[in-house]
């Protein structure tokens, strides 16, 4: 059985991994100025930083028609027998509920969509575990089935500058964003039931950055071997000091850098900063 694999651009896996281990990818798509762009495709995450920086509106994000789907779907069908679609978190976008709809409407194929509640780069974990072992030659039954079992070593923390982005762009209650503005903290968010939601609140940056040090710690003492990745919106100088520190201190995990690209940077802002892992 051959299995494709495919995920959106918010798991913001590499060009370079992408044809490595054959990664089909449909884009996310960004409204800035009433201009669109699809991100990875059309519009690097720094682009999309310096362009928000000018503009008058908030920028709006867009989930890829069905239509991009169902063609992409219809051309794996010439090559392959099942297809596996791994998405952003279904309680912040409809993109997985789209690639669950194309599935039905294509034929000559079965398709899997799988919703990974939650995004980014470990997000990009299921993905890449997915590729290697379809490029191994595994079902996709036996695939879904080391999704489902990584679910439960996930994790994942975020810590923002301004939850005025979360707010605007209803991905975070109101109340939750008003909260955390009149303290001035900086909590620390995760994903809970697929949405987004304070984990703790901390007064300050340094703090919060080192509280999820703290829960990273946590699971490096249960575990032999961890990946983890250190994600930045538009910091990279204090993303790649933090991912070194820490390398430094856990021997047995293996660090990446990644970023919050344009969609999810939306949400989160400039200044973000998340650190996420699984065990190995």
């Amino acid at each position: 059985m051959r299995t494709a694999i495919v995920t959106d651009s918010t798991a913001y896996i590499t060009a370079e991994e992408r044809a490595r281990l054959n990664i089909h990818m449909i884009p996310l798509s960004v409204n800035i100025s009433g201009q669109l762009f699809a991100e990875e495709v059309d519009i690097t995450a720094s682009e999309f930083y310096d362009k928000v920086r000018g503009a008058k509106e908030f920028p709006k994000t867009t989930q890829p028609p069905i239509g991009e789907f169902v063609a992409l779907f219809d051309e794996l069908a010439k090559d392959y027998d099942e297809i596996i679609s791994i998405h952003l978190s279904s309680g912040i976008s409809g993109t997985y509920q789209g690639a669950v709809q194309a599935g039905e409407m294509v034929e000559g194929i079965n398709v899997y969509a799988f919703d990974s509640e939650i995004s980014c780069a470990v997000q990009g974990f299921y993905v890449l575990r997915a590729a290697e072992m379809a490029k191994e030659g595994h079902s996709a039954k036996d695939i879904l089935a080391a999704l489902a079992d990584m679910q439960q070593f996930i994790r994942a923390y975020f810590i923002v500058d301004d939850l005025a982005h979360l707010q605007r762009g209803g991905r975070l209650s109101s109340a939750a964003a008003l909260i955390g503005g009149l303290l001035q903290v900086k909590p620390v968010l995760h994903f809970v039931d697929k949405v987004i939601v304070p984990f703790e609140k901390i007064r300050t940056r340094k703090k919060a950055l080192k509280r999820a040090e703290e829960l990273l710690a946590e699971d490096a003492k249960k575990y032999a071997a961890m990946d983890a990745v250190v994600i930045h919106g538009n910091c990279p100088a204090e993303a790649q000091e933090w991912l070194e520190q820490l390398a430094a201190t856990y021997p047995n995990v293996n660090f990446k850098l990644s970023y919050f690209g344009p969609v999810i940077g939306t949400h989160l802002g400039e200044g973000s900063m998340g650190l996420g892992w699984t065990k190995k």
